[in-house]
């Protein structure tokens, strides 16, 4: 494996924890909001803080490192989508900006306010839709070299299905993730009525997740048919993915190991995840950057492996310990420990 290939891995891995992490913290603020809009907040609203107390700190630790990783490992990066991405990144900064500010007025101002959990739960949805932006403009058709400086055509990039098929499937992704996960975590709290709820709210989810999925590729079959024909070639880890899919959805309206359900989407993320990533292969932007013409120099690509392996080492066992003493804990979870306090 060269180094290219093993940074472009490490860096995928670190947005895959990114997005399913994320993912479960973005959708739980949105599902807090509407329990408290809708008068909901009685059923969920507890069981929700729960999650987001101890959690919502550590959710943008993996987009940092891959963040910092882009840029150290493909340097030219920066200069293709420095430019392009100013607007879109600067939108995703303020919705962080915003995310963080609202959950602090939330949390330790008036708690149940229906503004700043509307503000908190809608800016968790925009922020992946925004970021998701970058996906579209990596497939190309919407960037050109004029004087040697990269320009974005906006008119195309949001005139396009595939943009918003692609910002479709963010927002779904974030909302089937989290109901599946929350259905877990109610259920470990022995609260019966949040259980059933998110149950609800994640069959709901299941199958918009297929349909915008298969838009995707869909649309890429007349954007990008190089990369539609790489996606055809790797038909079997989207059909695995496909199975997995079923397997929790059947777990779930059975109502039957809530925990495996959740592990078994994770498997259908990555195998979907990593097939995305490896029909990409080799271009960051198509067709004007690829991770070979884009790479660092090979001593600080070595560096910058180790680094971000260790990296990886001290942050999993971080999350494991995170969820043990916190999420998991027989006490925490059943609200003896907030009440001491």
């Amino acid at each position: 494996m060269s180094l290219e290939v093993l940074g472009i891995s490490v860096l995928w891995l670190f947005l895959f924890g990114y997005v399913i992490v994320g993912s479960i913290d973005y959708g739980a603020g949105f599902f807090n909001a509407q329990s408290i809009i809708t008068g909901k907040q009685h059923i969920l609203s507890k069981i929700i803080q729960r999650y987001l107390s101890p959690v919502w700190e550590v959710t943008n630790v993996f987009f940092v490192f891959f963040f910092v990783g882009i840029v150290g490992f493909f340097p030219q990066s920066a200069y293709y989508f420095g430019t392009i991405l100013l607007i879109p990144g600067s939108i995703a900064l303020i919705l962080l900006a915003i995310r963080g500010s609202y959950y602090a007025f939330e949390s330790y101002g008036t708690r149940g306010h229906k503004g700043y959990a509307f503000m908190y739960g809608a800016s968790g949805l925009l922020i992946p839709a925004s970021l998701s932006i970058v996906l579209t403009i990596s497939e190309g058709g919407f960037v050109s070299i004029v004087n040697d400086n990269p320009v974005l055509d906006y008119a195309a990039l949001f005139t396009s299905p595939l943009t918003w098929s692609i910002v479709a499937l963010s927002i779904v992704a974030v909302l089937y993730i989290s109901a599946v996960f929350l259905t877990w975590y109610a259920y470990k709290t022995g609260d019966t009525k949040a259980t059933d709820l998110m149950r609800k709210y994640a069959l709901g989810w299941a199958v918009p997740l297929i349909i915008t999925a298969s838009g995707i590729v869909y649309e890429l079959s007349s954007h990008n048919e190089a990369h539609f024909e790489r996606i055809m070639d790797l038909w079997w880890m989207f059909g695995l993915s496909f199975i997995l899919w079923f397997a929790t959805v059947w777990l779930i309206w059975k109502r039957r190991n809530y925990g495996t359900a959740f592990w078994l989407l994770v498997g259908q993320f990555a195998l979907a995840f990593f097939a995305y990533g490896v029909s990409h292969y080799p271009y960051l932007l198509y067709p004007h950057l690829t991770i070979y013409e884009g790479f660092t120099n090979t001593a600080m690509a070595i560096s910058l492996v180790f680094v971000f392996i260790l990296g990886l080492a001290l942050l999993i066992p971080s999350l494991y310990l995170l969820l043990r003493l916190f999420l998991f804990d027989k006490k925490y979870v059943q609200g003896i420990k907030n009440k001491k306090e």
